[in-house]
């Protein structure tokens, strides 16, 4: 078996060096254990004595990496510090996310330009044609949710939806300009600030995947 115990468990081991040090009494057995004090990698025999466990100082200093000095009766053990293990990052975004939500960027993007041009050219808005771009856009983020693993992933999701919305907002727009055969402008868009916010929040999640790394995007909101 193996007892694990704290370094506050070093400092009573301690106290016991001046009796580890004298012969054992007869009546102790074989090391039957053995002793692993966390943060370290080392371990350390244990020995029952008269129905006591103890550890050899210097198989301690051995198994912690430590360092013993004395002075008269007095015995210092001297501990490195535990290795740290890092902490995971929780803001990374997973590849198979990545993909998805680039891949509904995309099609938001599309979306968007496309808009633009008929604005623009003054070309039909029917609600068949923006369908055809809605309906592109929503396959690819229903893909892009079932990819979630992460925080991370889930946090981003949040923007892409968002983004969807908003473009599905500024699509809805002109599209019921066109029906009630209201005058657009071919520059309208450029002032548009709905349109704007789209286009900011586009490069904001650019950004984003291309580093990988999750961070709030005011933009999409």
């Amino acid at each position: 078996m193996t007892a694990t115990w704290s370094r506050s468990t070093v400092m009573v081991l301690l106290s016991l060096a001046p009796t580890l040090g004298r012969p054992q009494a007869p009546q102790a057995k074989a090391a039957t254990a053995t002793l692993t004090v966390k943060g370290y990698s080392g371990q350390a025999p244990v020995i029952q004595v008269n129905g006591k466990s103890y550890v050899e100082i210097e198989s301690l200093a051995r198994a912690t990496n430590g360092t013993l000095s004395f002075q008269g009766s007095q015995v210092t053990l001297s501990l490195p510090a535990p290795t740290a293990i890092p902490a995971a990052p929780t803001d990374r975004l997973s590849k198979e996310f990545l993909r998805a939500a680039i891949e509904e960027m995309s099609a938001i993007g599309e979306w968007r330009t496309g808009l633009a041009s008929a604005v623009q050219s003054g070309s039909p808005l029917t609600q068949d044609w923006a369908d055809g771009y809605r309906r592109n856009a929503d396959s690819r983020l229903a893909l892009a949710s079932t990819a979630v693993t992460t925080d991370a992933d889930r946090n981003l999701l949040a923007l892409l939806r968002s983004e969807f919305g908003n473009m599905q907002a500024l699509s809805d727009r002109y599209v019921a300009l066109h029906k009630s055969q209201t005058f657009v402008s071919p520059d309208a868009m450029d002032s548009d600030a709905l349109n704007r916010q789209i286009q900011n929040c586009a490069q904001g999640v650019a950004s984003l995947t291309a580093g990988g790394q999750f961070g709030d995007v005011p933009a999409c909101h």
